[in-house]
Formats: C-alpha cells, sequence, structure tokens
C-alpha cells in the first residue's frame, strides 16, 4: 500500500515572492514535455472532456505549471456532465491550502480532490443526471488520478508495462462496493421482469443504477456516494502514456489492447486509433471517447541506467524506512527504464477517513474555520468534526478537524446511511 495521505497542516500566507524563490530552488528544470490528442464518436451526447495544459501552483512562475486531463461520461442527459467540465477544476483547487512547496502541494491533493468531488456533487442540486468523472493531474513527472464510476485511466510505461490507474465501480464487478451500498442502505439485484426472471447487470436499487460511485444522480440514493478512488504516481525519467477514456472504449478493448493499438503512434493519432479499435470490436453502441497524453523525456537527457549503484550497507542500515522493508526501499532506488513509484492510493468511500485526522485542517490564520468539503467561512463554534459520531472514523477526537459545515455534515451522514435517503438539505 502507498504512504498514507498528506496532512494539511496551518499554513501562514507566504509572499508570492518568496514562494517563487522556494519553486525555482526546489524545482529541477529538467521537465518533461507533455503532449495529447484527443478522438471520440458520439451515440447518446452524454460524453464531455476537459483539457486544460496552463494551470499554475504559484502564479507568474512557469516552472510550477500543470495539466489537467479529464473525461464525464453522463448517463439520463448531460447536465451533470456539463455542470462537472465546468466546476470541478475550480473546487478541487480551493480546497488547496495556499503558501504550500512543492511537495507539500503534492501531498495535499488528495485530499483537495475528495472535497472539490463531494463539493460538485452537493452543488449540483438540478435534475436527475449523473456522470462518471476521471479526473488526471500531471505536474512534471507525477501523475495524479481521481475518479469515480467505470472510466478509466491507464499508464503505458516505455518498458512495457501497463497499470491501472483508476478502479471501476460497476457493481457487476466490485464486490466490496456492493457490500458498502447494501451495508449504507441500498438494495442492489438485476432488473426484474415478467414472469420473476432477472436480466441484465446488477444495479442498485432505489434507482436502478449500474454504478456505485457517480457525481449528480440526485434520485438515486446518497448511497451512491461522489467520493473517488485517489492515485497518485512518479514516472521514471523515461516518461510513459495516459489512456483516458470513457466505458465506451473499456466495453470493446482490454487495457493491454488499448496500449497495443496505438503504440508508436503521436498522441493525436494515437487516440483516434484507440476509437478505431473500438468501434471495429464493438460498433458505436455508446459515447466513446478517448485522451493520449504523452509524457516526454526532455531532448538530450541522458535515459536512466538499469543497474543500481552499489549499496553502502553501513549507510542503509542507519538510515533505512521504518515503514519499508528493505526489498521495496532497494526497488524504490532503482532507475530502469519503466519503473513507477507509487506515491499515494486510496479508495474508502468514508469522508471520515479521507479527509484525515489533522486537528489545523480547515483552519484559517484569520481565526475563522472552513467546511473540509465547500471551503464556507465557520465561525468555531459552527464547525461540525467529521469524526463526530462517526462509527468509520479511526479518530476518538470529536473535536479534532477537518470540520464541516451543517449541510456538509447532514450528507456525510446520508452517504454512510445515518440518516434517510432522499431527505434534501437545504
Amino acid at each position: 500500500m502507498a504512504s498514507r495521505e498528506g496532512r494539511r497542516r496551518g499554513h501562514e500566507l507566504v509572499p508570492l515572492a518568496a514562494l517563487i524563490s522556494r519553486e525555482m530552488k526546489n524545482e529541477k528544470m529538467e521537465r518533461p514535455s507533455v503532449r495529447y490528442g484527443h478522438s471520440a464518436q458520439s451515440r447518446k451526447g452524454e460524453d464531455y472532456f476537459l483539457v486544460k495544459t496552463d494551470c499554475h501552483r504559484v502564479p507568474g512562475n512557469p516552472s510550477s505549471t500543470f495539466s489537467v486531463f479529464a473525461i464525464f461520461d453522463g448517463h439520463n442527459g448531460n447536465a451533470a456532465a456539463i455542470y462537472t467540465k465546468e466546476h470541478l477544476l475550480n473546487h478541487v483547487l480551493s480546497a488547496v491550502p495556499r503558501g504550500l512547496g512543492r511537495e507539500e502541494w503534492f501531498q495535499a491533493l488528495p485530499r483537495a480532490l475528495v472535497a472539490g468531488f463531494v463539493k460538485t456533487d452537493k452543488e449540483f442540486q438540478r435534475e436527475t443526471s449523473g456522470t462518471t468523472a476521471t479526473f488526471v493531474i500531471v505536474d512534471a513527472w507525477t501523475v495524479t488520478v481521481a475518479s469515480v464510476g467505470d472510466s478509466r485511466c491507464i499508464l503505458d510505461t516505455q518498458g512495457g508495462g501497463i497499470s491501472t490507474l483508476t478502479v471501476d465501480h460497476r457493481l457487476e464487478d466490485n464486490a466490496e462496493e456492493r457490500e458498502r451500498v447494501t451495508a449504507s442502505g441500498g438494495e442492489v439485484g438485476r432488473l426484474s421482469i415478467a414472469g420473476g426472471a432477472e436480466i441484465g447487470p446488477l444495479r442498485c436499487w432505489p434507482g436502478g443504477l449500474c454504478l456505485s460511485r457517480s457525481i449528480g444522480d440526485m434520485d438515486v440514493g446518497e448511497f451512491i456516494v461522489p467520493v473517488p478512488y485517489v492515485k497518485q504516481v512518479k514516472l521514471s525519467k523515461a516518461g510513459g502514456r495516459l489512456i483516458i477514456a470513457s466505458d465506451g472504449i473499456w466495453d470493446a478493448l482490454s487495457s493491454e489492447m488499448a496500449a497495443k493499438s496505438c503504440r508508436g503512434l503521436p498522441a493525436e493519432l494515437a487516440a483516434r486509433q484507440v476509437v478505431k479499435e473500438a468501434l471495429r470490436s464493438r460498433g458505436l453502441k455508446d459515447d466513446t471517447t478517448c485522451i493520449v497524453v504523452d509524457i516526454i523525456p526532455p531532448e538530450n537527457s541522458p535515459l536512466p541506467s538499469p543497474l543500481p549503484k552499489k549499496p553502502n550497507k553501513l549507510r542503509a542500515f542507519l538510515f533505512r524506512s521504518k515503514s519499508r522493508d528493505s526489498a521495496d526501499k532497494l526497488a524504490k532506488k532503482l532507475s530502469a527504464v519503466g519503473i513507477v513509484e507509487e506515491l499515494f492510493e486510496e479508495g474508502s468511500a468514508m469522508l471520515a477517513e479521507r479527509l484525515g485526522n489533522d486537528e489545523w485542517a480547515g483552519k484559517m490564520t484569520s481565526g475563522m474555520f472552513t467546511c473540509g468539503v465547500c471551503q464556507v467561512d465557520l465561525a468555531p463554534s459552527e464547525g461540525i468534526s467529521v469524526h463526530a459520531g462517526s462509527i468509520f472514523s479511526t479518530s476518538s477526537k470529536p473535536w479534532q478537524g477537518p470540520f464541516l459545515c451543517a449541510g456538509c455534515c447532514n450528507k456525510k451522514d446520508a452517504m454512510e446511511g445515518k440518516r434517510p435517503s432522499g431527505v434534501k438539505v437545504a
């Protein structure tokens, strides 16, 4: 399992000039180039995508640039997909504390992604449509992926290894999610027809949704949660290729087939080829959308050596990590082509686990608190600890942050089955 979630600390505001100076000192200027391509074939008109390559961790500092790529596969209409495309990125970034250095920013991303997904779902209160969301942040060699639903992101490294950076939240395929839904008050079963016969994939009732996590779906029980699975990895200096696609691709092609079908092609042609292969295999039965992102080493940069340096046994003994065994640490030192370092992974649906136990989380320098999800200001007497009354929390301190506003606390209770589904919060 990867390292645990980065805990948010109380940070004083840092002057912009000082922050840029810190970034320049810590940043290795050999950043990879990022190239992407997109292709799609529409059947229902419910797939949407987002590409943004000019985001900055530090305003005015070009070395702090990062890119965002996302696919939103709507169902029961396109309203949720459109809303999520327009608001999710801003909600995620607003949940990242200001004044963080590069490594702290990476550590804060998993919590901010959870808050951003839940806030987007909470604020989408119209109609009954829903959407999957696969949301990818590429910052130099570090890739962070958050996802709900059954769109998928895979990583194809230069060494030929294929890694899946998402988890499918289809009830048919995910036993853990079936158990969570039923424990929270939902029912899981197939569609019954005349005569009592059951057909089709497993669905959650009420609503009949095949997914256990999504954004939107206001007509379905709130045990269908927007809390994303998050994975963060660091690529080797050989780079790699990301393939992000809706289920129109993955219902036709395995991860291996998709990756192999486009190797050797530039990103734009690769995306077209993946869609072409999916259509050839299955036909156009669903919206089919694909984004290919190539993370390419800088020119004239020597490839990493596949041979590790001779280890210093004394130094290894004195400075070995308590949290990792020696074999794992040695593997992390290898710089062979295709090695990917896993920095973070978490998929729990419980906010108390995903938002952490940091007593400073949500604390502002003005003395006010902010809600750990929607970022509204709270007086100290208004905030409700995310751990208060939660049977899932590992914390025994209900006064410990992060804190939630009343609306977000009620949503958390509904997602955990502690109040009837469908009870709306003003």
